[in-house]
């Protein structure tokens, strides 16, 4: 699983240099263009897989940088990529959007996530989707933000569990909780 995840990993040399940028741009804070720039279309697709329009998604990613730029002084160095920050605080704005709004979080389902809890579940009829929509739309809002790291943005645990701000192996666990939870549902419905 790479895809999404192969622009979360660097090396630690890049996020040395990373750490010096923000460094350098606590004291002129016209220097987080450089993080701005390096993680702009990361944090607008990720809102955009959970908001209805692109307009939505640009106004929320404004409002992450917009708050990590007045934050900045407070983000405490612990040899992460800063993108995991930035993910939390996008993850915090698209749930505060929600709650504000009074409506239903946005999933974006694509088939290769769905072959891949197929595959993780051992679905028996893998041709049967029907089913398995059905036992994801039964899950929590905090259940299916697992799954959806995990098998549609194709997040490693490591990163799941800094987004979520929970351990890695937590994040493991919980998933695959969730996983048999999915596949007693799938049972249930035969």
């Amino acid at each position: 699983m790479n895809d999404v995840s192969s622009a979360y990993h660097q090396s630690k040399e890049q996020i040395r240099l990373e750490s010096e940028t923000i460094r350098i741009a606590k004291s002129d804070i016209s220097k987080f263009d450089v993080l701005y720039k390096k993680y702009f279309e990361q944090i607008f697709y990720f809102v955009l897989k959970r908001v209805e329009t692109e307009d939505l998604a640009d106004d929320i990613t404004s409002q992450v940088f917009l708050k990590a730029m007045s934050k900045l002084a407070n983000y405490k160095d612990m040899g992460l990529p800063f993108s995991s920050w930035l993910f939390r605080i996008a993850r915090n704005e698209i749930y505060d959007m929600y709650s504000k709004n009074k409506i239903e979080m946005v999933v974006s389902v694509e088939n290769t996530g769905i072959w891949n809890i197929i595959s993780e579940i051992g679905q028996e009829n893998k041709e049967d989707y029907t089913g398995l929509y059905n036992a994801l739309e039964k899950l929590e809002d905090d259940e299916m933000e697992l799954i959806e790291l995990r098998f549609f943005e194709k997040r490693h645990f490591k990163e799941i569990g800094e987004i979520l701000e929970i351990t890695e192996n937590n994040a493991k666990v919980k998933t695959y909780r969730i996983l048999d939870k999915l596949q007693k549902n799938l049972k249930n419905e035969r």
